[in-house]
């Protein structure tokens, strides 16, 4: 019986340890470089100053390239036009429509 009233008396004391124990958390510890940790301010910015100016050089050299390949398929293109107009020109002195 004694056995009994210790048990009743502890339970709900040990209920609420339980149902706590279940909703902790752990912070969580980070190291440098890691993502949200702060960066070191001075080697930081020259490294990510030089990151940025090699991805803003090989950008416009990707564009320049784009560039450069637009123009040769836009003379390309003048040059078919001009040889189609050579054709309906030759086309239209033989059948007469041009007075020479």
């Amino acid at each position: 019986m004694l056995r009994q009233s210790i048990v009743k008396a502890v339970r709900p004391a040990l209920s609420s340890v339980n149902s706590r124990a279940a909703f902790t958390t752990t912070s969580r510890v980070m190291a440098a470089g890691d993502t949200g940790a702060p960066k070191p301010t001075a080697q930081a910015d020259a490294f990510s100053k030089r990151e940025k100016a090699n991805e803003d050089y090989n950008i416009r050299v990707r564009e320049q390239e784009k560039l450069l390949e637009l123009k040769k398929k836009l003379a390309e293109q003048h040059q078919h036009l001009k040889q189609l107009e050579d054709h309906i020109d030759e086309l239209s002195k033989s059948q007469g429509g041009e007075q020479n």
